[in-house]
């Protein structure tokens, strides 16, 4: 079992943060080579799916997940369904104030292949965290950004 945790503050409510974090359809927009999208119908709880498409072009793999724990406005998580990542990911939002909170992305991953994924793994681990740490970043960057007043 191969283990990740990356840890991003934010600029923003933890409410707004979580609200954000699981709207599965619009983590394009700061997870880095990837396209989410919801499969099925969504309730915000235990046994909702998700598919993440990680790649360029045509080029690169399909991630399926099931959520298995939603604790609202706090953590989800998912197990990793697919032919080639298995295990589970889990996003957890942490208050530190009325306007300030920050993201946990946990990562526990089977590594296929054996030993030659092993070492594969060890060698690709700090491409994926600085990923991991990327998106997060440009996560709370859309998140700190001024909302446009709504219009009257």
């Amino acid at each position: 079992m191969s283990h990740l945790q990356v840890i991003v503050p934010v600029a923003a409510s933890a409410q707004r943060v979580w609200q954000a974090l699981t709207d599965w359809d619009t983590q394009g927009r700061w997870m880095l080579g990837t396209t989410v999208r919801s499969v099925g119908p969504q309730r915000g709880a235990a046994g909702d799916r998700i598919e993440a498409f990680t790649g360029i072009g045509p080029v690169g793999f399909l991630d399926t997940m099931t959520v298995t724990e939603w604790i609202d406005g706090r953590e989800v998580t998912v197990a990793h369904t697919g032919r080639i990542v298995r295990g589970t990911g889990t996003f957890r939002v942490d208050p530190d104030g009325p306007d300030r909170s920050q993201v946990v992305w946990i990562e526990n991953l089977s590594v296929p292949g054996g030993r030659v994924g092993e070492v594969l793994w060890r060698l690709t681990r700090p491409v994926s965290r600085w990923a991991v740490q990327h998106s997060l970043r440009r996560f709370a960057a859309q998140l700190a950004e001024p909302r446009l007043p709504a219009a009257a």
